[in-house]
């Protein structure tokens, strides 16, 4: 007999398409199961008129689902990992993390500007205050406004609202097939990404050790190494995505360098800076750096950003 996993995810185009990306692997891993998909719409995505930050982010596109699996209507979430909260409900837990694409975030502009050729006073789209902290920090001049909705619908707000440019995920691009729309990949030094950010991650049940082993052979080491140790910094900041904190963690072989930065919303301060060690202690190197952030003076930023949010 034909064994039914299912999965539960969002409706938007890219998260459908990260759904169906899972869905066609385990499928050519596990012949003999049958991978259904399940849509499910979540807070975030049906309040689409409020910025994020406005009506906080513990779970914003992901509370639906994990209900979902708790209640045992689906077997498995998948999420972007960026928008995973770093603590998650009872019972329930990160059961493979994806390799990672680039995690960068990249320019969009019809009129074929890049970050260096904007001109003063540009309008620019973003829906991320980690984006606008970090773009303001190196173009003080730029006039941010905040862009919601799902990719096509910031896609279409590009020209409809008339911006200069709108500043997108890489990896989303990518997965929806609008590489060739990249006028400018915007480097890490000038900004870092969202934690998890570029990742696919497949949220389980603690007490399922079946889909547990079914979704393992997805699982990618050095991605969940990086990933993890974002995930740490984020949690002992007690930030969430929508709070300007971006970390990128990089792996060489059994060693990882994580970079890390919190930032004021209007990018007159931003704190910066790295640590390094091996991967066996992930957890505790993002600890360390957030500690060491802290020190430097990261939790007054984030105080007056939770004030001004």
């Amino acid at each position: 007999m034909t064994k039914e996993i299912v999965i539960g995810t969002r409706d938007s185009a890219l998260a459908l398409w990260q759904t169906h990306y899972v869905q066609g692997e385990l499928q050519k891993l596990y012949p003999d199961y049958t991978f259904k998909i399940v849509h499910i719409k979540t807070q975030g995505d049906k309040i689409l008129d409020v910025a994020l930050a406005k009506i906080g982010d513990k779970g914003l596109f992901t509370k639906e689902l994990e209900v979902a699996m708790l209640d045992g209507e689906i077997d498995m979430a998948v999420h972007s990992m960026k928008d995973l909260p770093t603590r998650l409900p009872e019972g329930l837990k990160v059961g493979a993390i994806l390799e990672r694409v680039e995690p960068c975030d990249v320019l969009i502009s019809n009129k074929g500007y890049t970050l260096a050729t904007l001109p003063q006073g540009a309008k620019v789209g973003t829906s991320s205050l980690r984006r606008r902290a970090q773009l303001l920090k190196h173009r003080p001049d730029l006039d941010i406004h905040d862009l919601r909705g799902n990719l096509n619908t910031r896609m279409a707000k590009l020209e409809r609202e008339n911006f200069d440019a709108i500043v997108l995920a890489y990896a989303g691009v990518l997965r929806l097939g609008w590489e060739d729309r990249i006028t400018d990949r915007i480097s890490y030094d000038v900004s870092l990404p969202a934690v998890g950010q570029g990742s696919i991650g497949i949220e389980i049940r603690e007490n399922d050790p079946e889909v547990e082993e079914v979704i393992s052979k997805l699982h990618h080491a050095a991605s969940a190494y990086a990933i993890l140790a974002e995930r740490s910094l984020l949690r002992t900041l007690e930030g969430g995505c929508q709070i300007p904190i971006g970390a990128l963690g990089d792996v060489d072989g059994d060693k990882i360098t994580l970079h890390g930065l919190v930032g004021s919303l209007d990018g007159t301060k931003v704190l910066r800076a790295e640590i390094s060690g091996s991967v066996a202690e992930v957890e505790k190197l993002g600890e360390d750096l957030a500690n060491r952030l802290v020190e430097m003076g990261a939790d007054k930023i984030l105080a007056e950003v939770r004030g001004e949010a």
